[in-house]
């Protein structure tokens, strides 16, 4: 119980059933249709153990309309003591024809008697393991609820018009009356669940409200802007100008790293936008305030575009840039790491090796992290708890004896202890529900238009049987002296994935394009390996560039103007709008051409048909929230941790602006009653909502 996190009896009331069993009815065996699920009673004819392909256990039963044979392929004593002849019993189960007549195949039954009454009540189906029996968990529940406080927290006027009181629904939800179509229990429109919906949400809302004020409490360093600084420096070396959004979100940021409250903001702008010299004009302020700034990337090959760019702009300014990650080791770390210390490298660019336990920093002002939501919901968790640590090592940070909330900066004076302004960098654009529910407690900032010059991105779709077109599309791209990605899913071949691999499909090219110089990058290439097969693409030496989805963010090769993804079908949605994103960078035409195998499922079918409807980014990530749902296009669903349990983001809308509204009046007019909403909904939990 402890594992599905039943642990206070709240966590038991509010552990709901999947489904319903209607056992308040018992046919007639003569009246079952085929696959249909019904309730049947009878007496045992027979019982016998047989041996067919593998020994099972096969009983007949008989009502007075007709018999029915149960068959059993796992079966223990039990079972043979239970259903011995003579025996009444009760059954339930889906009905098929099998060679020996009309049948069950392990069925749910019990020993009854003539006189034992039927439920009046629908047999709730609970969440559950293999180690925990469902008469065990509904017995628990129903222990649960008549324990648990269930009393009306909310103002009347707090809750919408027309919901029952939460014990009401609750008790309605566990033991619904026979009266009720499973239809509307299981669809969540009875409003039993949208009560619970509705607080869910409003817990939610509570919980990212007082962490903004919360963090309103703390205090980070102001960095005001400089007339002849860094910023204004890279602005006029910059080889093209900002564009209009991107001169607005600047503008946001600045106004936020000028206070002395931490920045918390998601800057979000679809592929190819501009974020990283916004990132970069934001590092220009911390570095000519004083402060440092680390940049995070979730892979090495992102991090280190991030580094070559911002090496280009800052370098000629003076800015040591360094540049850490987990496969640097020795010496160079050493240096790198005394470089930081110190505080002389302005900026620190890097994987989540960045934040590990060794690294210091003199002064760090700012936190950029791109790709946020790659690292999942936990990482960005530990991510803050680490940039936060009062144990980190850090000459910034309090040393003994100075005093709790007091620091020591390189110079000498003691202040109280800042945080670093922290900015999140995202190209997969966050739906407005989402938005306004996980990430409430963000200030969002938005690029909603691409630099001019950019070329539309033409998709096709192509059965796999096509290939050889593909390819002969490549040597006309070549022929032209373009570029072409051609990425797989997988390194090597797998046994229990029939898909074409990295490895196979570079020798067939290098085979197949005998004039191209035809390179190979997957995550299991050594580093420096990686670098090279890169800095070949990148200086147009390479012609063709086979990769796995190492490549998925980050890579920026102008020249590069087709990309062919091979088993398409196997991507993810935001995953497959990445990758194409790696084309059309320059002025040159781009095609993407989606290689696919069939059949197609209808999850990939519906991912296939956005990526041929739009290249619009927020369309892209409004379609994947509906396919996927919000667990696993935020990242959560790997770390376990579950998010909204009740309500669905794409369907309760209307609730989630009114718990949005009201959780803002509830913190002002009754803090008391918030805080109880969130313990009750949130327990443990309170921590990840706020991730």
């Amino acid at each position: 119980m402890a594992k599905l996190g039943l642990v206070r009896d709240i966590d038991l009331a509010l552990h709901l059933p999947l489904r319903y069993e209607d056992e308040t009815r018992i046919a007639a065996i003569a009246e079952l249709r085929d696959g249909e699920t019904a309730q049947v009673q009878g007496r045992v004819l027979e019982a016998k153990v047989e041996f067919r392909s593998r020994r099972q256990f096969v009983v007949r039963i008989a009502d007075a309309s007709d018999e029915l044979v149960l068959r059993f392929l796992h079966f223990y004593p039990s079972h043979q003591k239970a259903l011995a002849p003579g025996k009444l019993v009760r059954v339930r189960g889906e009905l098929r024809g099998g060679f020996l007549g009309r049948e069950m195949v392990h069925p749910a039954f019990k020993a009854v008697d003539a006189d034992t009454p039927l439920p009046d009540r629908l047999t709730p189906v609970y969440p559950t393991s293999a180690q925990l029996p469902q008469a065990y968990l509904r017995k628990a529940v129903a222990a649960a609820l008549a324990r648990a406080p269930l009393a009306e927290l909310l103002p009347a006027e707090s809750v919408p018009a027309g919901l029952p009181a939460l014990a009401d629904a609750l008790q309605l939800l566990h033991q619904p009356p026979a009266s009720l179509t499973q239809a509307a229990l299981e669809d969540r429109s009875h409003p039993a669940w949208q009560r619970l919906k509705y607080e869910e949400l409003l817990a939610q809302q509570l919980a990212q409200a007082e962490a903004v004020r919360a963090r309103a409490l703390l205090r980070a360093p102001a960095l005001p802007s400089a007339a002849n600084g860094l910023h204004a420096g890279l602005l006029a070396a910059l080889p093209f100008a900002l564009t209009p959004a991107q001169r607005r979100v600047c503008a946001e940021i600045d106004a936020d790293l000028a206070r002395t409250q931490p920045m918390h903001r998601l800057l979000q702008g679809d592929v190819g936008a501009g974020k990283t010299v916004v990132a970069a004009l934001a590092a220009c302020r911390a570095i000519d305030a004083g402060w440092q700034c680390a940049l995070m990337a979730p892979t090495e090959i992102l991090a280190e575009q991030h580094f070559g760019k911002l090496v280009q702009w800052l370098a000629p300014l003076g800015v040591t840039v360094a540049w850490l990650t987990g496969s640097r080791k020795g010496k160079g770390r050493t240096k790198m790491l005394t470089q930081v210390a110190s505080g002389e490298a302005a900026l620190v660019v890097g994987t989540h090796a960045v934040i590990q336990h060794d690294v210091a920093f003199a002064r760090l002002g700012l936190a950029v992290v791109d790709e946020q939501h790659r690292f999942g919901v936990a990482q960005r968790l530990a991510l803050r708890a680490k940039l936060d640590d009062p144990d980190r090592p850090s000459p910034a940070r309090g040393r003994e004896g100075e005093g709790e909330g007091v620091t020591s900066t390189p110079q000498g004076e003691v202040r109280a202890q800042l945080e670093p302004h922290l900015l999140m960098m995202s190209a997969t654009p966050i739906p407005r529900t989402l938005a306004m529910s996980y990430y409430a407690d963000l200030d969002v900032s938005t690029i909603d238009a691409l630099p001019p010059g950019r070329t539309p991105i033409v998709t096709k779709l192509f059965a796999e049987s096509r290939r050889d077109e593909v390819v002969a599309r490549i040597r006309d791209e070549v022929a032209r002296g373009r570029q072409v990605y051609w990425v797989c899913p997988l390194v090597e071949a797998s046994e229990a994935l029939d898909l074409q691999n990295a490895v196979e499909t570079h020798a067939r090219l290098v085979q197949a394009l005998p004039a191209c110089t035809v390179g190979l990058i997957h995550g299991r290439l050594a580093g420096t390996e990686k670098a090279a097969a890169m800095a070949a693409f990148a200086s147009g030496a390479m012609a063709v560039l086979v990769a796995t989805t190492v490549i998925e963010v980050g890579v920026d090769i102008p020249n590069a103007s087709l990309m062919v993804i091979e088993h398409a079908e196997r991507f993810g949605l935001a995953q497959l709008h990445q990758l194409r994103g790696r084309v059309g960078r320059g002025p040159v035409a781009s095609a993407c051409v989606l290689l696919y195998a069939t059949p197609l499922g209808e999850t990939a079918r519906a991912r296939l048909k956005a990526m041929l409807e739009t290249n619009d980014g927020f369309e892209i990530a409004r379609r994947d929230l509906e396919i996927r749902g919000p667990g696993e296009f935020m990242g959560s669903r790997q770390s376990g941790a579950a998010l909204l349990r009740f309500a669905d983001l794409n369907e309760d809308g209307a609730l989630l602006q009114r718990a949005r509204s009201e959780a803002a009046r509830l913190l002002e007019r009754h803090p008391d009653i918030a805080r109880a909403q969130i313990e009750r909904w949130l327990g443990t939990r309170r921590d990840f909502m706020n991730a």
